[in-house]
């Protein structure tokens, strides 16, 4: 069964994905939302790393380095001004999209196993995803006019 890897790759970027979102709340201080958001969107992602801690304790996990390459391709630092925001969004953006299809992959073999705790683990985190991209979404929105047209940094 293959499904420690996926596990593995959950776990890996469900850690991932958090510090990221904590880089980008420390980046951008100045913006008191972009600040608060992240940092609470990066204490859910914990929740649910916890959440999957029974499950990754039945199956196994094995750990692959995909969402550590994501990471360090794209927040080595985070970038200043309203263009470096846009950016570090849309990593996070990048960032959760994997995390939110990773957790589709899981919520698959979870009906094939009809494993009940782990398709409630999924629904849950699935929706807490879904929350978070359009989050990300709906401020990217929110800063590419002024980032692209007004601003001069």
């Amino acid at each position: 069964m293959h499904l420690a890897t996926y596990l593995g790759l959950l776990h890996t970027s469900l850690g991932t994905l958090a510090e990221a979102f904590r880089e980008v709340a420390k980046g951008h201080g100045d913006e008191p939302d972009v600040e608060h958001t992240c940092e609470v969107l990066a204490s859910r992602i914990d929740g649910q790393a916890e959440q999957l801690s029974p499950i990754v304790d039945r199956y196994g996990e094995h750990r692959e380095a995909e969402p550590e390459r994501l990471h360090a391709a794209e927040f080595e630092q985070t970038r200043t001004g309203g263009v470096g925001l846009l950016r570090d969004l849309q990593d996070l953006y990048a960032l959760s999209s994997f995390t939110d299809i990773t957790w589709t992959v899981v919520g698959q073999a979870a009906q094939g196993l009809r494993d009940r705790e782990l398709m409630d683990v999924v629904s849950a985190c699935e929706q807490d995803t879904a929350r978070q991209l359009a989050w990300l979404k709906t401020r990217i929105k929110q800063s590419a006019p002024q980032a692209l047209i007004v601003a001069k940094d």
